[in-house]
């Protein structure tokens, strides 16, 4: 999926966070690195996203071995504050 955002202007320290514009108005915020370099306000930037299921797969198991390893740890139980 691609849309097409238009660039408005730079905000927070450093002028560090991009603020986008989507066609019908809504602002989505960005890290400045993330831009191509040189780009400023005023600017049409296309955004593509897509699924990386292998990706997605290795994450899930990555988060099953780590989630087997503190069972090992857990007491069970509520945890008393």
């Amino acid at each position: 999926m691609t849309t097409r955002l238009s660039l408005d202007r730079f905000e927070g320290k450093n002028k560090s966070i991009a603020v986008l514009l989507t066609d019908d108005g809504e602002s989505i915020n960005l890290p400045r690195a993330l831009l191509p370099p040189g780009a400023k306000a005023g600017d049409v930037l296309s955004l593509t996203l897509e699924a990386d299921p292998e990706e997605t797969r290795k994450l899930a198991e990555e988060t099953r071995h780590v989630q087997k390893d503190l069972e090992k740890t857990d007491p069970g139980g509520d945890i008393k504050l």
